[in-house]
């Protein structure tokens, strides 16, 4: 019997128990976090508003249970951010919650998200979104069906199924060191203390120096998706970035954004007036090369002075000269750098000079005209024709010359180069037209 003439109340834990029933440290820290976060109304987690809610519940019960009135309790501090954390939360890289693509419900089973995909495929889907200068947004979904916020760009980066947050990113990784970062790979900042405007995450691109103290980073962070050259690890917040890696990296063959990624696209991909996705990736290789102090700012897909120079560098290294090393990658110069073989780059090696210009105000030369070549034909132009191929390293054909009379030698060394092009049939002929020749001198 009673002396209070009432019958505690049955306490019933499963009302009261976290959501998540992970008893893994992270997922502990990841509760508390929500526990001590805002209220949605002012930027918190939304699950947090359920754990305070069945928290109450838990309290109240138990005041009652020890004699019908609730105690004064004294809440759990909130986490401490990570030492070298942000003494005030960041204001530009809010993110909203796990969801699917165009903000439909994600699927609760994540690893059915991980798909294969390759470094240069992160890369170039990073870059898409720079080049097509996607605005930040937390709220609204990009034409891919990803949010529009730094952990929105991760998942479209990786190609997962759903736009995740920072805090569910690691589900998809494996944590790495600085040493072992490579493009494709991110560096996360999570802040308990403010779980939603205070974390970020990068895409790494590769060091930009030899000292691997700032590399190009791709990010989506207000106004919109850049690519610029970062201090390691970030600019605010450095020491509580950490490396992670994509836990579906492959090597290649699995991802349509990836086949023949290793494949040489063509001698016309780059050079002046060159803007594409390859002439990014040839000056990320050759900043892991040994490349990075020819740029001022990291690779992009404008070709470059600073391309030319670090191609002509890396060339050197491997002891080639003359026309094999004139800056301009070929076959050999993309195999070298994507299959990792041959010297890198000499820090003390001197910057390359800049390349004769093809006529004083650097304009290749005017096409002389389809007739200008040929059997029977003689001049100045077929011997000029030559000479341009020996320099750009297609002379094998000749045995002497060349010369001002068109031989066979001439077709040969012609057909060699619109091959390198990667050109066939009739495009590969042997006979110079306008656009053989304006590549060829460009």
């Amino acid at each position: 019997m009673t002396t209070t003439g009432r019958t505690a109340p049955l306490l019933r834990f499963d009302e009261v128990e976290p959501d998540e029933d992970c008893i893994c440290g992270g997922c502990g820290a990841r509760r508390r976090a929500r526990l001590h976060a805002a209220p949605v109304h002012e930027g918190g987690h939304a699950a947090a508003r359920s754990v305070r809610r069945r928290a109450a519940v838990l309290l109240a019960a138990v005041g009652t249970a020890l004699g019908g009135t609730a105690g004064v309790a004294t809440a759990a501090p909130a986490p401490a951010p990570t030492p070298g954390g942000p003494s005030t939360p960041r204001g530009d890289t809010p993110q909203g919650e796990v969801g699917g693509l165009y903000g439909q419900s994600a699927a609760d089973d994540r690893t059915a998200d991980a798909q294969p995909v390759t470094r240069a495929a992160i890369i170039e889907r990073a870059q898409r979104w720079v080049d097509q200068k996607v605005p930040y947004s937390m709220s609204r979904y990009w034409s891919d069906g990803y949010r529009q916020d730094c952990s929105g760009f991760v998942s479209m980066a990786w190609g997962l199924g759903s736009s995740q947050t920072t805090w569910t990113l690691t589900d998809f990784a494996e944590r790495i060191t600085k040493a072992e970062l490579q493009p494709g790979d991110v560096l996360i900042h999570n802040d308990p203390a403010s779980p939603r405007s205070g974390s970020h995450v990068t895409v790494f691109g590769g060091w930009t120096d030899s000292t691997r103290t700032r590399y190009l980073a791709y990010e989506q962070t207000s106004p919109g998706a850049t690519r610029r050259a970062t201090p390691y690890a970030y600019w605010s917040n450095s020491a509580t970035y950490v490396p992670y890696r994509y836990k579906g990296l492959t090597t290649g063959g699995n991802s349509s954004d990836s086949a023949g990624a290793a494949a040489f696209p063509g001698a016309d991909k780059f050079g002046p007036g060159a803007d594409n996705a390859y002439v990014t990736r040839l000056g990320e290789m050759l900043v892991r090369r040994g490349g990075g102090r020819f740029y001022t700012e990291g690779p992009g897909p404008r070709w470059s002075e600073s391309d030319r120079q670090a191609t002509e560098a890396f060339q050197l290294a491997q002891g080639w000269r003359g026309a094999e090393a004139d800056g301009v990658p070929g076959k050999d110069t993309w195999d070298y750098l994507v299959n990792g073989k041959g010297r890198n780059i000499d820090g003390a090696a001197p910057l390359p000079p800049p390349p004769p210009a093809s006529s004083p105000d650097g304009v290749p030369p005017a096409f002389p005209g389809l007739g200008a070549f040929g059997p029977g034909a003689v001049g100045e132009e077929v011997e000029r024709l030559g000479a341009r191929l020996v320099r750009r390293g297609f002379g094998d054909a000749y045995a002497e010359g060349p010369g001002p009379r068109w031989t066979e030698a001439d077709r040969s060394a012609v057909r060699a180069f619109q091959e390198s092009l990667g050109w066939s049939g009739a495009e590969a002929d042997g006979y110079p037209g306008p656009d053989t020749w304006r590549l060829l001198f460009s």
